[in-house]
């Protein structure tokens, strides 16, 4: 850092302050250049062309009058070529002063090198920042893992692969959001700070609100307040937005994450499952540009539709060879023996003893996009029941490579039957179940309005980044993940 320092003190001794810089001229980035000239050959050039780009030096090779550099911008790495005759003298010493992750603003003209690289021959450049800081080591990059997602800036800087997956990312949600403005739907947004957060199994942040006085959640889901939408006669509406709950960090799990939410009145879940497959397919096939397998692990997973279809009772009695049957699931005490054989400890509620049994049990097989459908209704508070059989939802959940990746369901529109349901969910609670939200009554209200049929469904978001890229852990797909305070 002394090193760095003396050099950015001679550069402001000959005028040359990196920080004095307003702005740069850039009329094409390192992507775009390696692109376009694509065609020369070894030693050709197009000097008729000049071009302006800017970014940061990520390696640099002084031969005696001849500076060789890698420049890195948003797209690209480009190599630049620097003579002493076509900068002069005090330029080619400004160059002697530049240091790795210097930011530099180049005007020049791409040809390609003897060994065959292209290259910008470079003939006007001026210094734009000065990292103080030196980079990691070149060869060996930024390792420690949690330094690298502490210092998100440095890791995007030395990891290309990161930064490609994080642009693959905005890319991706991109395209979600085209994918479903084109079916009609209208893009919201809800409240993060509420009263009371409901709408999923899940303990709430809370926080103080100094103009009101009072205990505020930070939401869980934004699943109550869409559908107060679909009554208000929006019809179609979703929100890709933050979500927060208070529970542990693993490698799918972080305590604030991206979820979609949609609903789409008179669908029920069959409409929906169909759009949720195309729209995965879709996602797959902009990933891959154009495929339909991607890659997982040592090997690849085919997205090619239809996916597979399965009940979630039939699912229970496959993977336990037939030992967990409907009536010893559905039985709450039958599915408490359940947990003690699996060795797992018991359950506050018949609902969360459910949901530990098919974890242990089923998620582990559910490798290829797999519709997991009929869902007890006891795990299902805000689903509709299905017609033919009272105990089981009208739901299903996405896995893929033992990761759940959406929940979708006929929504329940009978106030009676939620404000039951809301009921027997403040007993669980009572129970000792603390991921059971306090009931919203209000929601309830909203309902004896009347809401048509409708079909919802919420998609992780991070989760199928994370898919969609190969990425082992969540946190590979968050620009800045939760990390414990450093010292």
């Amino acid at each position: 850092m002394a090193a760095r320092r003396e050099n950015l003190a001679a550069l402001r001794s000959r005028g040359k302050d990196p920080f004095a810089q307003r702005r740069a001229e850039v009329t094409a980035t390192a992507g775009e250049l390696l692109e376009r000239y694509g065609f020369l050959a070894a030693t050709q050039d197009a000097a008729a062309e000049q071009w302006s780009l800017a970014g940061r030096i990520l390696s640099k090779r002084t031969m005696g009058k001849t500076i060789f550099a890698d420049l890195g911008d948003r797209t690209s790495r480009l190599q630049l070529y620097v003579r002493k005759q076509d900068v002069g003298e005090d330029g080619f010493a400004d160059w002697n002063d530049l240091d790795r992750g210097d930011l530099v603003a180049v005007r020049g003209y791409m040809f390609r090198t003897k060994l065959g690289e292209l290259t910008l021959h470079v003939t006007a450049f001026r210094a734009i920042g000065k990292a103080l800081r030196p980079l990691p080591d070149k060869w060996h990059g930024l390792q420690d893992v949690e330094k690298r997602y502490r210092q998100r800036y440095v890791d995007l800087i030395v990891n290309p692969d990161v930064r490609d997956t994080l642009v693959m990312r905005s890319r991706l949600i991109a395209e979600m959001r085209r994918f479903i403005d084109g079916a009609g739907f209208y893009e919201v947004e809800t409240p993060t700070l509420l009263h009371l957060a409901g709408g999923a199994a899940a303990r709430p942040f809370v926080t103080h609100c100094n103009a009101l006085d009072k205990a505020m959640q930070l939401r869980i889901a934004t699943e109550l307040n869409l559908k107060r939408l679909i009554v208000a006669g929006l019809e179609r509406v979703y929100e890709i937005g933050r979500i927060f709950r208070n529970e542990g960090i693993d490698t799918t799990h972080n305590p604030e994450f991206t979820m979609l939410e949609l609903y789409a009145a008179y669908w029920d879940v069959s409409d929906m499952m169909e759009f949720n497959e195309a729209l995965i397919a879709h996602l797959v096939s902009v990933a891959t540009d154009g495929g339909t397998d991607l890659p997982h692990g040592d090997g690849a997973i085919s997205f090619q539709r239809p996916f597979a279809r399965i009940e979630y009772l039939d699912a229970m009695a496959q993977c336990s060879g037939g030992r967990y049957t409907r009536e010893r699931l559905l039985d709450s005490v039958a599915a408490q023996q359940i947990l003690g054989e699996l060795g797992l400890p018991a359950s506050p509620t018949h609902g969360h003893a459910l949901d530990k049994i098919f974890e242990r049990v089923v998620e582990p097989s559910l490798i290829v996009p797999t519709f997991v459908s009929g869902y007890p209704v006891v795990i299902s508070p805000l689903a509709k029941r299905r017609a033919d059989d009272p105990e089981i939802a009208d739901r299903y959940e996405l896995f893929c490579a033992t990761m759940e990746i959406s929940n979708a369901f006929t929504e329940l529109n009978d106030p009676d039957d939620q404000r039951a349901r809301f009921d027997a969910q403040v007993s669980e609670r009572l129970a000792g179940n603390e991921e059971i939200p306090e009931p919203d009554w209000d929601y309830v209200r909203a309902l004896e309005y009347g809401m048509p049929p409708t079909a919802g469904i919420g998609v992780g978001v991070d989760r199928l980044i994370m898919l969609l890229t190969n990425a082992r852990s969540i946190r590979d797909v968050l620009l800045f993940p939760l990390q414990r305070q450093h010292g």
